[in-house]
């Protein structure tokens, strides 16, 4: 089924000359746009007169925004690909109190030109490759536990697990979105266990730490990379992580000799219930202090990763109010980036 729109009007593109924008997040309206983007994606609409649109996700290393192609929508549609890098050709305009694209044109580039381009437009974790591994391979050997150990090992050593495990988004949209980000947010989840579980002598360490490793570990079945554009998987929409990986720790237990039944069900049990609530998905509520303090902990840096997003993405050191935002169902009051330090 197509939507339906009334175009915009039209852009005063030719009476504009600006150079482009070293990233979407510094776009402002009446910007000419004239440079590679990955698409994200492309649907087909129609205007109330019957009238073709395109309507499109364009994106680079710092965000997405929306674009419309208002002429010439059939041809373009056939160009933009989601996953392929198209010159875009437009104008920044403000819609409704949003900014977007209004695109005359997509032009292909050449598949070495898009290969090149790529890298610069995916997404992906500021944490260096080399520093989270051995931050990871130091938080494997801390476990006091030998069977933790061995489990721990298996998993993170796995052939087809380890590679995506480092590579993946840890989410779609909402936090840690980019490549890397399961290990950034997982090693961030992990160090404030390890702190709180010093604070309160009633948690168990090595319990506690294993549940942080392992809570999203389902997500690297869950999402899928398409040439840098991430969406969900057929088996992460129809079972999703939190079952996905309870799965794949039941697995690598049941591969190493007299692993303690009883301290498998405490590790499942902090998979399926940190999401916390019924509502939020989570087959179980948490049950234990650790499954209680990994969903707390787990929320805190998911929504502190993406307060840092939109901090990020505000102009001068503020503070600002932010518009509302849904999944915090509030505005907020932030600081914006950090102004230089003077020169010496």
């Amino acid at each position: 089924m197509t939507s339906r729109a009334e175009p915009m009007p039209e852009s005063p593109f030719a009476n504009v000359a600006e150079a482009p924008p070293p990233s979407l997040a510094q776009l402002v309206s009446g910007q000419i746009v004239d440079f590679p983007l990955l698409i994200q994606s492309a649907t087909l609409g129609e205007t109330k007169t019957g009238k073709p649109y395109l309507m499109l996700v364009v994106q680079d290393k710092s965000g997405d925004i929306a674009a419309r192609a208002w002429s010439d929508a059939a041809r373009l549609a056939a160009l933009a690909e989601p996953g392929r890098v198209l010159r875009v050709r437009g104008q920044a305009v403000a819609y409704q109190d949003k900014l977007q694209i209004k695109v005359d044109t997509l032009e292909p580039l050449s598949p070495a030109e898009e290969e090149r381009y790529r890298a610069s437009l995916v997404p992906s974790s500021a944490r260096p490759a080399e520093e989270m591994e051995a931050e990871l391979q130091g938080l494997l050997r801390s476990f006091a536990r030998p069977e933790l150990r061995r489990l721990m090992r298996r998993i993170f050593a796995d052939e087809e697990i380890g590679p995506l495990f480092r590579r993946a988004p840890a989410a779609k949209k909402m936090h840690h979105a980019y490549r890397g980000g399961l290990l950034e947010h997982t090693l961030s989840l992990a160090r404030l266990a390890d702190r709180v579980a010093g604070h309160y002598p009633r948690l168990d360490r090595d319990l506690l730490l294993a549940g942080a490793l392992l809570h999203d570990l389902g997500k690297v079945r869950e999402l899928v990379d398409e040439n840098g554009v991430f969406d969900y998987s057929d088996s992460g929409r129809l079972v999703g992580h939190l079952v996905q990986g309870a799965g794949m720790v039941r697995d690598a237990a049941a591969r190493i000799s007299d692993f303690p039944p009883a301290l498998l069900d405490q590790l499942l049990h902090l998979i399926l219930s940190h999401h916390g609530r019924y509502e939020y998905g989570a087959p179980c509520l948490p049950m234990t202090p650790e499954a209680l303090v990994l969903h707390y902990l787990d929320d805190i840096d998911a929504k502190m990763q993406y307060i840092d997003n939109l901090a990020a993405r505000l102009s001068g050191p503020g503070p600002h109010w932010t518009d509302y935002q849904r999944p915090l169902e509030r505005r907020l009051f932030l600081r914006g980036p950090e102004a230089a330090p003077p020169a010496e």
